[in-house]
């Protein structure tokens, strides 16, 4: 098998080293986690308390309003994104790989994807990543995703001038309100929520994704996509 695509910053890591640095994340998140009131004290709080799985699988949002989602909420099959606009991975992925996903899986019901923005290559990246957020108020960030993802558009940069000309290739209608929202406070936030979401379980590089609950990572082919959906949709059968 060739190895994990995958960008770090600083590093490039391994497909096997990104998974444990994913679970170890969210198991050490756990075992660190305060006592809850009542619990049987410092042997129990050492512990993790629930399967890491399960508490993986416990992040998909399944809001039916969020901007930055495709798919039914009770989808059976939800694939989080932890991705960079500046990542050469990410940008294959969104190009050989999302699309397929979304035409096979996401039109018949089987899978949700949640993207999280995880800007990992400074100050560009973050911009990137709030322009994303900010086209997505107006219903447009799949489109957004899809410009700013096109081969060579990273090579592009994305300053301000350059954001608002993806937006305007994306569709956006109100450019003005896009450049308010951009600048805003709740874009950073968003962005705030998202990377610490990611950091918390260990997230490393980029892209990495969780499927319900289950680490992959890297830009793997499509079949490890596949595989991987359709043992999680006969999982969630069984429950």
């Amino acid at each position: 098998m060739p190895p994990s695509k995958t960008s770090t910053k600083p590093l490039l890591i391994s497909a096997g080293v990104a998974l444990a640095a994913i679970t170890l994340g969210i198991v050490s998140w756990q075992a660190t986690a305060p006592a809850e009131p009542g619990s049987a004290g410092s042997t129990a709080a050492a512990a993790p308390r629930t399967d890491p799985v399960a508490e993986l699988k416990a992040l998909a949002r399944r809001e039916s309003g969020d901007k930055l989602a495709v798919g039914r909420a009770d989808a059976p099959v939800v694939l989080i994104e932890y991705s960079d606009f500046k990542c050469g991975y990410c940008g294959k992925f969104a190009r050989d790989t999302e699309p397929e996903l979304v035409k096979k899986y996401v039109a018949d019901g089987t899978l949700r994807i949640e993207w999280r923005n995880f800007p990992i290559f400074g100050a560009d990246s973050e911009a990137a990543a709030r322009a994303a957020w900010a086209a997505g108020q107006q219903d447009r960030f799949e489109a957004f995703h899809a410009a700013a993802y096109a081969d060579g558009s990273k090579e592009k940069g994305f300053a301000e001038p350059r954001l608002v000309e993806l937006a305007r290739e994306a569709g956006v209608p109100d450019l003005e309100r896009f450049k308010a929202d951009l600048a805003g406070e709740q874009a950073a936030a968003a962005l705030k929520k998202d990377q610490e979401e990611g950091y918390r379980i260990g997230v490393t590089s980029t892209p990495s994704f969780l499927l319900n609950g289950r680490p992959i990572a890297g830009a793997q082919p499509l079949d490890t996509f596949t595989a991987a959906i359709a043992r999680a949709k006969a999982e969630a059968a069984k429950q």
